[in-house]
């Protein structure tokens, strides 16, 4: 089987600063790397919203695993003109996620809580000292349960608000797929991938996934995995991906 690895497709949106290490490790390896997203996000409209029966008024604090979820709270909000109460308190996965929410509050005047080491099931933590609070919990049409059980578990009161949709970015005809390795970050990646491609044939391609849901489903769809992340030596995508080439230019393969 060659091993040669010379175009990478990551499925996000390109980064905003050419600091991202994508870069760098694209300048160290001599590999060309492309970004393309296999999914695209839609607006739930405020029509489609209130068919929920969800009052975001009747909730005192609002849980964010996401910028996506940041955007899409406020943008209902302001499309059925409701006013945020300074109160209202706001808990984040991560601490880069709780800045986000500068965009859209004065963010030294709100309590926002998020846990130091940025992983889900540290938020409970917080969360739990706050447990008379009624949450509301903004997710996509498609969306992991681990926070959910979570939630249950500590008997914690809260509404689930599908507040925007996950669809396949479909590739056009004109795109071409001559991929070497497919680096993905959501189960929803996968389902595109197939979605898109539905005779794909791995063969050598090398995939690569970010997120045990996103290991799950690629290994569900039969596929083979090669790289996979967070893990004690690369908790990145991109710390992986830096691993997984400098070990092939090291035993001469790439």
């Amino acid at each position: 089987m060659t091993l040669n690895i010379r175009k990478v497709l990551v499925s996000q949106p390109r980064p905003e600063t050419e600091k991202s290490p994508y870069f760098d490790i694209a300048e160290k390896y001599g590999v060309k790397i492309d970004f393309r997203p296999f999914i695209k996000v839609e607006p739930v409209t405020a029509k489609e919203f209130r068919s929920q029966r969800i009052n975001i008024l009747s909730h005192s604090a609002v849980i964010f695993t996401s910028r996506t979820a940041i955007d899409h709270f406020f943008r209902l909000c302001e499309e059925m003109r409701i006013q945020i109460p300074e109160t209202m308190k706001y808990f984040c996965t991560t601490e880069s996620i709780a800045v986000y929410l500068q965009k859209y509050i004065v963010y030294r005047k709100r309590k926002i809580f998020f846990p130091v080491s940025g992983k889900m099931e540290d938020l409970i933590a917080p969360i739990n000292k706050h447990n008379k609070e009624m949450f509301l919990l903004p997710v996509s049409d498609i969306h992991r349960d681990d926070l959910k059980q979570l939630l249950d578990e500590k008997k914690i009161k809260y509404s689930v608000a599908t507040m925007y949709r996950t669809v396949s970015n479909d590739f056009s005809p004109e795109e071409q797929f001559d991929y070497d390795m497919l680096l993905f970050f959501s189960p929803s990646g996968i389902t595109s991938l197939l979605k898109n491609f539905p005779e794909f044939q791995q063969n050598d391609i090398r995939i690569g996934c970010f997120g045990s849901s996103t290991a799950r489903a690629v290994k569900d769809a039969g596929l083979r995995l090669d790289i996979e992340a967070p893990s004690k030596d690369t908790p990145s995508m991109t710390a992986a991906l830096d691993s997984y080439l400098r070990d092939l230019l090291k035993n001469g393969k790439k």
